[in-house]
């Protein structure tokens, strides 16, 4: 049979220029679906059991974040479930993926995907627990169930927020979303359970169900960079924004964690609020005690090597974690994950994936509980 490739279902994102010869499949980096901006991709082939596949990325070095491919491995699975890193290369212009599947159907894509139906999965495992309450905020610009998930006693007096996949193609991480909740709710998690004494926990697994949905990098379905929202959301252009902003006014926020994935950086680490001009020496000291102990909680996670110093622009407060300090004066952190590999501790079959994502979510429960027991002394 000939070969196919295909990019109708959940995520999947690829245009096809020519496919007519294995050796030389032509392929482009499909846009957001409104807006300008290239570098997710997921799709199938099938009919190419043992045939050696060149795939070239003509328009690679277009994309929004053109660093990200150095040094990168593309992912392939063939059931979607077990996901590997397959050779590729990048000359500065085209990048090529160079692998012969082992089975007739294979799926390859930027990152390890993670679908509406197990977003949906997550939900509905956690609302089975008592501690949980599954609250729906109201509807994206598509329609689709913004939803939160409320766990511990709403009464407690401090309020822990942690959002996730603003930028829907980083799918790392609503991986470590499912692995926080499901150590929060572990019985046997001591951690889990010493933070449930403290706080109540208001997580979004899927801040951008839209975009996750429509395969794309960045942007919800009205092509609004929702991490540039924040100052002003609106209901027409960014209501997932606008609707959690709303929530968190309601409970308040005693700390808040941003969940991303960088494109360039194959590292963990945090940025935070430090370029506000009213950032305090006292929120300072709150935000290296939990840098300090998330670097003893989780070998993972760094603080070498990241963002650094960034000047405070009037972009600022448009973006979520600092927009969150500054209205609450509270700790709020962005953590990144990396699209590639942890150089600090490589994994040449898998780079960093779902499954260590998943695992960092659940370490970082201890720094979590460090810094909800220093605020109340």
């Amino acid at each position: 049979m000939p070969i196919k490739i295909s990019q109708q279902f959940d995520a999947g994102a690829i245009e096809v220029v020519r496919a007519d010869d294995p050796a030389a499949i032509d392929l482009n980096i499909r846009k957001d679906s409104h807006a300008d901006i290239t570098q997710w991709f997921y799709y199938r082939v099938q009919g190419a059991q043992g045939t050696p596949l060149t795939m070239n990325f003509l328009n690679a070095g277009s994309a929004a974040y053109p660093d990200g491919w150095k040094d990168y491995q593309a992912v392939a699975s063939y059931d979607r479930d077990t996901w590997f890193r397959v050779p590729t290369t990048y000359d500065g212009k085209v990048m090529t993926i160079n692998h012969t599947p082992e089975y007739d159907s294979v799926y390859y894509a930027y990152f390890e995907p993670y679908s509406w139906e197990r977003h949906l999965q997550l939900l509905d495992n956690a609302q089975l627990s008592p501690l949980v309450k599954l609250v729906d905020l109201g509807n994206t610009v598509d329609g689709r169930d913004l939803n939160l998930l409320v766990i511990g006693d709403p009464e407690a007096e401090q309020k822990v927020w942690v959002i996730a996949r603003q930028h829907p193609g980083e799918t790392m991480a609503e991986w470590f979303v499912e692995g926080f909740v499901e150590a929060l709710l572990d019985p046997a998690n001591p951690f889990g359970r010493q933070c449930l004494k403290e706080a109540v926990f208001y997580v979004v697994p899927n801040m951008n169900p839209d975009g996750s949905v429509r395969g794309n990098l960045r942007t919800n379905a009205a092509g609004a960079n929702l991490n540039r929202e924040w100052l002003n959301p609106t209901m027409e252009r960014s209501p997932e924004v606008f609707l959690v902003r709303q929530k968190m006014h309601e409970t308040g926020v005693d700390l808040c964690l941003d969940i991303h994935g960088d494109e360039g950086l194959p590292y963990v680490f945090v940025a935070g609020s430090e370029s506000l001009p009213d950032f305090t020496p006292d929120q300072a000291e709150a935000q290296q005690y939990f840098i300090d102990n998330f670097l003893i909680a989780s070998p993972d996670f760094q603080d070498e090597f990241g963002y650094g110093e960034t000047p405070y622009t009037p972009e600022t407060l448009t973006m979520g974690s600092p927009h969150i300090t500054h209205a609450f004066g509270c700790l709020s952190l962005t953590l990144e994950m990396p699209f590639k590999d942890n150089a600090n501790d490589p994994d040449p079959d898998t780079g960093w994936n779902g499954a260590r994502s998943a695992e960092l979510g659940k370490s970082i429960l201890q720094p979590v509980l460090q810094s909800l027991l220093a605020q109340q002394q």
